[in-house]
């Protein structure tokens, strides 16, 4: 497995990570956990060393997922957690909440859930408009200062908030959504992260399932999967985004892969900061996610993705209304 460093900061991490959500949250019904724990620690053995989890997936029982399944390897892997939700009596989402006095206790919580004493990657999960980004670095910094936090980063974050942010403690990376069906960063998010020296973590690398070319505008959803209510996700928007999966198996026939190896592929090659994180549940579509590290795109090949891409316009938001609000893009 090849490595990256996410920016000037430093922190080394596998150049392909593991996206834990989908383990506990949004895509139920939900595999088993001692599977799961099994799965996580063959990415271990297989190279992976950067694992993505965040207390509001679930809320909670994600987090504790992961910290069981890393404890025998915690010396192994960077673990990247988030905060800012606050939630209710009974666990649900509340909306935001990223007063200072919020993200120490909700660092308290993740430490005792991953069973550590120090989160590796600390990233505020979304902009949160009630509170400075000062503020929200600074109660960062301060449990960087106490040994509880190694590194800063930020979700879903504008290029202005980035800065601001980035003057009180730097951020060390950024999580954002980036595939070749969501390309919005090339506008001003990747310059500014250039600039500042910020790695960039693309989450739904794969279209949150659709670049694999598994699916269809017939594929049907359990009732309880997210992507029921994305409007890019309606068979008519399926429909429509098939040219782009078609475009990535046409290359991966050449290069003997699949079509999600291509799509990996192509974001790893766009800068060397740049580290993904594949979700899966599936013991070969791990193997095939990691398997995009050695599939090789030459510029020539670059280039026509690129030009072939250009010519796809991408049908459907990427989410409902009252969630794209919560991102700072």
């Amino acid at each position: 497995m090849q490595k990256r460093r996410l920016g000037k900061s430093g922190l080394e991490v596998s150049a392909i990570g593991l996206g834990c959500m989908g383990m506990s949250h949004s895509y139920a019904p939900f595999p088993d956990r001692k599977e799961m724990i099994a799965l996580i620690r063959t990415a271990v053995e297989r190279g992976v060393t950067f694992f993505d989890t965040a207390e509001v997936y679930g809320p909670f029982t994600n987090e504790e997922l992961v910290g069981e399944a890393v404890a025998p390897l915690r010396d192994k892997v960077v673990i990247a957690t988030k905060f800012g939700f606050k939630f209710g009596p009974n666990g649900e989402s509340m909306g935001v909440d990223s007063r200072p006095e919020h993200i120490k206790q909700a660092a308290e919580g993740s430490l005792k859930r991953l069973k550590t004493d120090v989160i590796d990657l600390y990233y505020q999960h979304r902009v949160d408009p009630n509170v400075p980004i000062e503020d929200v670095a600074g109660a960062v910094k301060d449990l960087i200062r106490d040994g509880k936090v190694k590194h800063f980063g930020m979700s879903e974050a504008g290029v202005q908030t980035i800065r601001r942010a980035h003057a009180v403690q730097p951020v060390t990376a950024l999580q954002n959504e980036y595939s070749l069906w969501w390309r919005r960063p090339e506008e001003e998010v990747l310059p500014t992260l250039e600039e500042l020296g910020i790695g960039l973590v693309p989450y739904s690398p794969l279209g949150k399932g659709f670049l694999t070319g598994k699916m269809s505008e017939d594929t049907k959803f359990a009732s309880s999967d997210i992507r029921n209510a994305i409007p890019r996700f309606t068979p008519e928007a399926r429909k429509a985004n098939q040219a782009l999966v078609d475009l990535l198996a046409e290359i991966a026939e050449r290069k003997q892969a699949t079509p999600a190896q291509i799509a990996l592929a192509w974001l790893i090659a766009q800068k060397p900061w740049i580290a993904p994180i594949p979700g899966t549940t599936k013991l070969n579509r791990l193997e095939e996610n990691i398997g995009a590290v050695a599939v090789n795109l030459s510029p020539d090949d670059l280039r026509e993705i690129e030009s072939a891409a250009s010519r796809i316009t991408v049908q459907g938001d990427r989410y409902p209304e009252h969630l794209e609000r919560m991102t700072g893009l």
